[in-house]
This record gives C-alpha cells, sequence and structure tokens, in this order.
C-alpha cells in the first residue's frame, strides 16, 4: 500500500475542485493532491455544462439575481448564500476564469461580451462559449493548475472512503474527541491496491448522484460517491428530496440522454407536442416555455402520460436561421447529427432527465461539513443556495465561488497529516473479482426504482414500495461489497444503492410539494428536510 500525504487533498475536479485547487496553489509552500477516477482529469460533470454560467449582466444588479435564486428555489433557498453567489461571482468569473484562465466567452465583433437569457431569469446575464461552456471552463482551469508545481493530480483513482477518527483510529482513547476527517482510502484502478492518502484537509468535490435514475444527462461517474462517503462519515445530509430534472434531454432510441440545453429555449424555441401543439402555456402562462425547470419538466411528464407520447418536440429550427443554429449551438447539431437529425430543420424528440442534485452534504458559509476537516463544494454539497430547484446555470457559478471560498479559509489553518502510524492500512476482505454480471443488474434494478418511483412524481406508496426493494438490495449488495476485491464499479454499486436510500428517504418524510420534490398526493405537513443517518442501516 502506497501512503501519500499533503496538506489538501481534493476528491474531484469539476469547476468547484479546480477552484479550490487554483486559489490553494497560490502559495507555494501549500501541497495538494487532486484526484479523480476518471482517466482524464477533463471527464467530469462540469465539462458537460452546456448552457453557460451566470454573472452580472448589463440591465443586472446583485438584488435583481438573488430575487431570481430565491423565487426558482420555491421558498427554501438561503437569502445569505444567494447573495455570497451575487455579490462574489461575477468578480471570480472576471479574475478566475477570463484573465487567469483564458477562457474566452462570445463576444461581438468589437469584443463586448454576449449575455444569454435562461428560464426563470429575468435579465441576459449567461455567459456561454457557445454550447460547450463547461468544457471551455474546464481546459482552461486544468491548463492553469497543470503549470502549479505544489499540485498533484492523480487520474484513475477512485476514493472509497473517507478516513475519519475515531472510526479509524487506532488510539482507542479517540472515541471521546469530535469526528475528524484526516484523508482518504483510495483505489489506484491501475495497480488494485487501495492506499492512503492523508490529508491536514479534506475537500469533497465529486458532483451529483444522476446516474442512480433510469434517465440522466449527467456521465457515468455521477453515482453520488461524496454523498455517500460523507453519510458513512456522519456528515450531516439535508434536502436530499430534491433532485433536479432537467426537461430536455435527447429521446432517440439507442442513444443517450444527451442534454438539450435550456439555452435553447432561451433563444426562442418552443415544446410541441408530436401533433405540433405548443403546451406550455397551460402550465406557465407567465413564463411559457422558459418556466422553471420542474414546471416544465412535469408539463412534458404530463403530456407524455395523458396522450401516451413516447416524447414531445423541441422547435427551434423555425425560429431561427440555420447559419444562427449552427453558430450558436455547434454541440447540439454535432450530437443530433449522430442519430440523423438536422436541427436547423427537423422537431428534435425529448425526454425529462435527472439532471442536478439540489440537496448534499449541509455546508457553512466556506463550505465547512459537520465533520471536522472535511469541506464540501459543488454539486455534492449544499450550501442552502438552490432551495428546492436550482436556477438554471447557477451550478458553474456555485462551484467558482464555494471552491474558492473553501480554499481561502483552509489557507491560513495548513496544518500536516497525522502521523502513518495513527492510521490503519485498508483490510482486502476478499480476492474474488466481482462479477460484473452482477453489478450491472444491481445497478439496473436501483435505476429503474429510482425512476418510477422516486422520479418527476412521488406518492407515499411508491416511495413505500423503493424503500422496501432498496433496503433488501442494500443487504445484498454490503455483503457482496465485503467478500469481493474491490474495484471502481463495486465501489459505486455500493454507492449508489446507498444514495438511492438516503434520496427514498427523505422524500418520504417530506409530504409537501415544493419546487423538484412533488408529492401527488401531498399534504399540509411541515417540510421535514434533514435525513438523520441514525433512523437508516449502516
Amino acid at each position: 500500500m502506497n501512503k501519500l500525504h499533503t496538506h489538501t487533498l481534493i476528491i474531484g475536479c469539476g469547476i468547484a475542485g479546480a477552484a479550490a485547487a487554483l486559489r490553494l496553489s497560490d502559495d507555494p509552500a501549500h501541497h495538494v493532491i487532486v484526484i479523480t477516477r476518471a482517466a482524464e482529469a477533463s471527464d467530469t460533470a462540469s465539462t458537460w455544462a452546456q448552457g453557460g454560467i451566470v454573472t452580472r449582466g448589463l440591465d443586472d444588479s446583485p438584488d435583481l439575481l438573488v430575487r431570481d435564486i430565491l423565487e426558482a428555489g420555491a421558498g427554501l433557498s438561503s437569502p445569505h448564500m444567494a447573495r455570497i453567489l451575487a455579490e462574489e461571482g461575477p468578480e471570480l468569473v472576471r479574475s478566475v476564469l477570463i484573465e487567469r484562465c483564458g477562457v474566452r466567452f462570445d463576444h461581438t465583433d468589437d469584443g463586448e461580451l454576449v449575455y444569454g437569457l435562461e428560464g426563470a431569469h429575468s435579465t441576459r446575464r449567461i455567459l456561454h462559449v457557445g454550447d460547450q461552456t463547461g468544457a471551455a471552463i474546464i481546459n482552461g482551469m486544468l491548463k492553469t493548475l497543470a503549470e502549479r508545481p505544489n499540485v498533484k493530480l492523480l487520474t484513475h483513482h477512485t476514493a472509497v472512503d473517507l478516513i475519519t477518527f475515531p472510526h479509524h483510529a487506532l488510539d482507542p482513547l479517540m472515541v471521546y474527541e469530535p469526528i475528524t476527517c484526516h484523508g482518504a482510502y483510495v483505489l489506484n484502478r491501475k495497480t488494485g491496491e487501495v492506499d492512503r492518502v492523508l490529508a491536514g484537509q479534506t475537500v469533497l468535490a465529486t458532483g451529483g448522484l444522476g446516474q442512480i435514475f433510469l434517465n440522466t444527462s449527467n456521465p457515468k461517474g455521477a453515482r453520488g460517491d461524496g454523498l455517500a462517503m460523507a453519510w458513512r462519515a456522519g456528515a450531516r445530509v439535508v434536502n436530499a428530496e430534491y433532485v433536479q430534472f432537467h426537461p430536455t434531454t435527447l429521446s432517440v432510441r439507442g442513444a443517450p440522454n444527451l442534454l438539450i440545453s435550456e439555452a435553447v429555449r432561451g433563444e426562442g424555441a418552443v415544446l410541441l407536442t408530436p401533433d405540433g401543439r405548443p403546451f406550455m402555456e397551460n402550465y406557465a402562462p407567465e413564463w411559457k416555455d422558459l418556466a422553471p425547470r420542474d414546471v416544465v419538466a412535469r408539463a412534458i411528464q404530463t403530456e407524455m402520460l395523458e396522450h401516451g407520447y413516447e416524447h414531445v418536440y423541441l422547435d427551434i429550427a423555425s425560429k431561427h436561421p440555420a447559419d444562427f443554429i449552427r453558430s450558436r449551438f455547434p454541440l447540439l447539431a454535432a450530437n443530433c447529427a449522430q442519430y440523423g437529425l438536422d436541427v436547423t430543420r427537423d422537431l428534435i424528440p425529448v425526454v425529462p432527465a435527472a439532471h442536478y442534485f439540489c440537496g448534499g452534504v449541509l455546508t457553512d458559509e466556506w463550505g465547512q461539513t459537520s465533520l471536522e476537516g472535511l469541506y464540501a463544494v459543488g454539486e455534492v454539497s449544499c450550501t442552502g443556495l438552490h432551495g428546492a430547484n436550482r436556477l438554471a446555470s447557477t451550478s458553474l457559478l456555485e462551484g467558482l465561488v464555494w471552491g474558492d471560498r473553501a480554499a481561502r479559509h483552509i489557507l491560513p489553518r495548513r496544518c500536516d497529516p497525522v502521523d502513518d502510524a495513527r492510521v490503519p492500512g485498508w483490510v482486502y476482505r476478499g480476492d474474488s473479482e466481482p462479477d460484473p454480471a452482477l453489478i450491472e443488474v444491481d445497478m439496473t434494478t436501483i435505476k429503474n426504482v429510482m425512476w418510477h418511483y422516486v422520479g418527476l412524481v412521488r406518492t407515499a406508496e411508491r416511495l413505500a414500495r423503493a424503500e422496501r426493494e432498496l433496503r433488501h438490495l442494500w443487504h445484498e449488495i454490503e455483503e457482496f461489497y465485503r467478500s469481493q476485491r474491490l474495484n471502481d464499479a463495486l465501489v459505486g454499486l455500493r454507492n449508489a444503492v446507498q444514495v438511492a436510500r438516503i434520496v427514498t428517504f427523505s422524500a418520504q418524510r417530506n409530504r409537501v410539494s415544493r419546487g423538484a420534490h412533488y408529492r401527488a398526493d401531498a399534504a399540509s405537513a411541515p417540510s421535514m428536510t434533514e435525513m438523520p443517518a441514525s433512523r437508516m442501516s449502516r
């Protein structure tokens, strides 16, 4: 087993993890290790972000952005966190992304930035790089990080569990001390060995959990790894029932649910039934096709269920000239062309899909979790910013702001990792290679249960059935996990069933429909959003 030591361990290298690493790297004496399970550092959910990043538009103000965030959050967004984002975010876009990392957002011929409009925004304030904004941001950040000698980036490394005291302490007297995080056990996917990465501070930046659902716009690694690890360690998890479903992902047989950016509707695209009828004015007369995502997603779902549609359609072709569409949405055009669709002429078949996790590991305004030495930033965290429903294109900015904030909080508190002798090595419980067929079947079961019972529309009966099936599956997977040699797929399966139970349990306890959590059997009971770990089997 290898032993790695660092001042700060960052798990994940999307915009939140990269922002934290960039700020920490400003101190040449501060050593940082960034790990990712992916083969390429750029393979993150942030890279997949098409729509853009919020900043301050020409006719905009912090007050206006705060108002839009609070309205989209359906009464559950933190005004304090929204204010932090609105006041600090635009400056970080300028200083970090544009000036430091060289991200070139879309601009006019005179060099002026072009601001886009998206659903539930009251003004144009979204910066884009075509429809590949996330990729441009991540590539710029990783290029800048590569120039920093005090940052070590390790690919093919999957975090297995957080190292915490007293749980992993060899000293029995640590049981009287508060829970503290000292790094993580990490699977080196190239060697198959589990290494100890000991750190003075640990930052979770592992992204979301969309892969626990049958339809999702998320990459394969978005299976809730960070949330599951934090929960097992005893960190507070809140608002887990609020899973945002993106209204428009590509619906073509044999194709993945490729995201059709909200920016397409921001540029005037209209949703249509298969017989050519626009329908959003029946569900959201004020916003129509630019209504908040949960409203649009449920409207599509309702139309599909009531009329037996396999999907609905998105029409951008009749709204703009072909040259504009190809220029504004090159990735969309290329993706659709792979499956025989010409977006400049054809209607685009779309369905909703799990897209963004609004809940997560509870943090304060600096990204600190309830465990000493552990921070969480980006989608794995819950700052309270998104409330019950995320406002479009605020996720990249949240990752940037709180990645930077966590690093600023860590820098003056730099500390060395604990001594090797205080932490046990990883205990290997089995030598058998896990059967990939068993993993695939169990993962498919999780996805189906979550999609049909804990998806866009929830009821007590559906949630109760999901809880029973997931509880049984959890026991089976835990036994399987403890008898096999670890690989990435097995780690992901264990985490997926755990976070599926967390989401289901939270959805059961909250009988109030709000934002992304829609209960068809809604009652007037008060919202209960925190998921106490003591109520579930470990």
